[in-house]
C-alpha cells in the first residue's frame, strides 16, 4: 500500500533570481572535489536514450553496488541510462578528510561535466538524498526531476546518532591476515554483534570489508573522515542554503515504519522544494528500496514516466 500526501503550497513560485544562474554562486563553488567511481546501465535504444539519465546516490556506508539490481530494474522499466555513483570516502571513489553535502554535490557536478551530461534526473537515499537536494539547490538547471528516499531537509531521526557507535565498532574489528573472505566476514559479524543485534544491518556494514594485496583486511570506507564530519555535517542539512529553492518535479519517498521523515514535514520541505510530493510505502523502514523493492520500483518508474 502507498500513502500520498499533498499540500496547499504546491504552486508557490520560486524567486526569479534563482531560476537563471547555472550554479548558485557562493563560497561553496570553491569546494575541493574528488574523482568519483560510477557504474552505468544503458542500451542502444535511441528513443529511450533521449530521456535524461537517472543518477543514483547511495546512503551512508553504502556503495553503488548496493543499487546494482535496482539500477538494472529501473533501466529495464524506463529505458533511461542509469548512473550509480560511489560518494567520496565510499566504495571505489577517492578519499578526503572533507565530507560535507556541499562537497559531495560538487563532486557529482564535476563528474557530470566530465561525462558531458547537461541534464539528469536524480535519486538519492538518506545521505545521498541530501546530496541530491543540495545539488538541485546549487545547480537547478542541471536537474530535470528529483526523487529523495527516506530523508528530509528539516528533520533528523534520533536513530542516526547511533552511527557513532557503529563507526567505533567497525574501527575496532580485528581480523588476522591471510584467511579466506568468508571466514573474515564471519569474524567481523561476531565482533559487530556487540553493537548491533540487527543481522541485516551487520551484513550491510560487512559489504565494506575488503582484502588488500598483502592479505590484510580493512574497510573501504574512510571511517576517520566519516566520524570526524558526522556530527557537524552529515547528520544535519546545511543551513547555509536556506532561502534557495528547486522548482522542478520532486518526489519524497518514505518508509511507513521509519522515523526519518514524517507526513507533517511536507510544508517545511516545500520551503525548499515547492512542487514536492510525499508518499509512504507501507511496511518499509529506512531501507525502502531493499525492503519493498517491487513497490519502490513501481513508485519510482511511475514518477519518472510522468515527469
Amino acid at each position: 500500500m502507498l500513502f500520498r500526501f499533498r499540500s496547499q503550497n504546491l504552486f508557490k513560485l520560486c524567486p526569479k533570481v534563482l531560476a537563471t544562474p547555472k550554479v548558485f554562486k557562493s563560497d561553496s563553488s570553491n569546494a575541493e572535489t574528488v574523482e568519483l567511481a560510477y557504474s552505468s546501465y544503458e542500451s542502444t535504444d535511441t528513443d529511450t536514450s533521449k530521456k535524461p539519465p537517472l543518477v543514483i546516490l547511495h546512503g551512508l556506508l553504502g556503495s553503488k553496488n548496493n543499487w546494482n539490481s535496482m539500477s538494472k530494474a529501473i533501466h529495464k522499466a524506463t529505458g533511461r541510462k542509469i548512473i550509480s555513483i560511489d560518494a567520496r570516502n565510499h566504495g571505489d571513489s577517492r578519499h578526503s578528510s572533507q565530507h560535507t553535502y556541499i562537497h559531495m554535490a560538487h563532486d557529482v557536478i564535476k563528474l557530470l561535466k566530465k561525462l558531458e551530461i547537461s541534464k539528469v534526473s536524480i535519486l538519492g537515499h538518506s545521505m545521498g538524498g541530501r546530496t541530491a537536494m543540495v545539488l538541485s539547490l546549487l545547480c537547478s538547471d542541471l536537474v530535470s526531476s528529483m526523487i529523495v528516499v527516506d530523508i528530509s531537509p528539516v528533520k533528523t531521526s534520533p536513530q542516526i546518532f547511533t552511527m557513532m557507535n557503529l563507526f567505533d565498532a567497525m574501527a575496532a574489528v580485528s581480523i588476522r591476515t591471510g584467511i579466506a573472505m568468508s571466514k573474515a566476514r564471519k569474524l567481523a559479524d561476531e565482533q559487530l554483534k556487540n553493537v548491533s543485534p540487527d543481522v541485516n544491518l551487520r551484513n550491510f556494514l560487512i559489504t565494506n570489508l575488503i582484502q588488500t594485496n598483502t592479505g590484510t583486511y580493512t574497510w573501504r570506507v574512510n571511517l576517520p573522515a566519516l566520524k570526524d564530519n558526522f556530527q557537524s555535517h552529515i547528520s544535519n542539512f546545511p543551513t547555509t542554503l536556506k532561502g534557495l529553492q528547486y522548482c522542478g518535479p520532486t518526489l519524497f519517498i518514505g518508509g511507513s515504519l521509519s522515523d526519518y521523515i514524517g507526513k507533517n514535514d511536507l510544508p517545511e520541505i516545500q520551503e525548499y522544494f515547492p512542487l514536492a510530493e510525499l508518499v509512504f510505502i507501507d511496511g518499509a523502514g529506512h531501507w525502502v528500496h531493499s525492503q519493498k523493492p517491487e513497490k519502490f520500483l513501481e513508485t519510482v518508474c511511475k514518477f519518472l514516466a510522468d515527469k
